[in-house]
């Protein structure tokens, strides 16, 4: 926790924390933007300077809000510059939201250090597939024509990636590319409008829960909300402008902060110290 006077009892913040949790919301509200994955940057952030007696859900909650209106702000961005199609971004959508609700429902009796492992294993596996094909999502070039072909694998994607989002959550928005580039042949930057809206929808759901429940710092929240929906917002216009060759090497960055992290993690848990 950084130290220093708090702000104010709705502010329970020193000004040198609320600066560092404003650029991070800025920042990961780019990354989001471009590829998903910010939460990498502002939940840690969150932890480090948030204090020690606010309860976890509240520092949970409150990511959720700003990475809410973060997501929204670079989906207006991208849904005026690309069209989506309904047969794909709707099953999509559902099973997003289906998947993190399970997810979120499940995630107190599935121990994390199984979970962990099993991720980095899967990120090191999908960083090395993006890496040695290097053509992988530079073209849009849809695979299956039929209408019911697409909507299904769209649907298991939001299912499995929602579920994970709710179980676990780090890196969300890149697994949801980089299965819309594999599986249906998306380009980078059409795959990124897509998974920006089920992403979106994920939030939406945890949100919800947390909202219900009144586990969110709403001032922080919206404080960060606004930096993250600028970061956002450059972001989503830097990879409408600079195209999928830009998205491709955003994501593979993102991925190797993923496998740091998630390596990091997997020691601690492993080692205990």
């Amino acid at each position: 926790m950084l130290d220093g006077p708090l702000i104010a009892e709705w502010l329970p913040v020193s000004v040198a924390a609320l600066v560092l949790l404003l650029v991070a919301a800025g920042v990961a509200g780019w990354v989001d933007a471009v590829v998903g994955g910010g939460g990498l940057i502002q939940l840690p952030a969150l932890v480090i300077a948030v204090p020690g007696d606010v309860a976890t859900p509240f520092i949970l909650g409150t990511n959720k809000l700003s990475s809410f209106f973060g997501t929204l702000s670079a989906s207006w961005v991208y849904l005026r510059k690309i069209r989506v199609q309904l047969v794909l971004l709707a099953p999509l959508v559902a099973g997003a939201y289906a998947g993190s609700t399970v997810g979120a429902a499940l995630s107190r009796y599935v121990p994390r250090d199984v979970l962990t492992p099993v991720v980095l294993v899967a990120v090191i596996a999908v960083a090395l597939y993006t890496l040695f094909k290097p053509t992988m999502g530079l073209h849009h070039e849809p695979r299956h024509d039929r209408a019911t072909a697409v909507a299904w694998r769209a649907a298991m994607i939001g299912l499995l990636v929602g579920f994970y989002d709710g179980i676990l959550g780090p890196g969300t928005g890149s697994f949801f590319v980089i299965l819309i580039v594999g599986v249906l042949g998306y380009g980078f930057l059409q795959a990124s409008v897509n998974a920006k809206i089920a992403n979106l929808t994920t939030n939406l759901a945890a949100l919800v829960v947390y909202g219900v429940h009144g586990e969110v710092l709403l001032a922080l929240g919206l404080a960060m909300a606004v930096m993250n929906i600028t970061g956002g917002f450059i972001g989503a216009r830097m990879a409408t402008k600079r195209g999928s060759g830009f998205v491709r090497i955003v994501f593979l960055v993102t991925l190797s902060i993923l496998i740091v992290k998630l390596a990091w993690d997997t020691v601690v848990q492993f080692t205990g110290s």
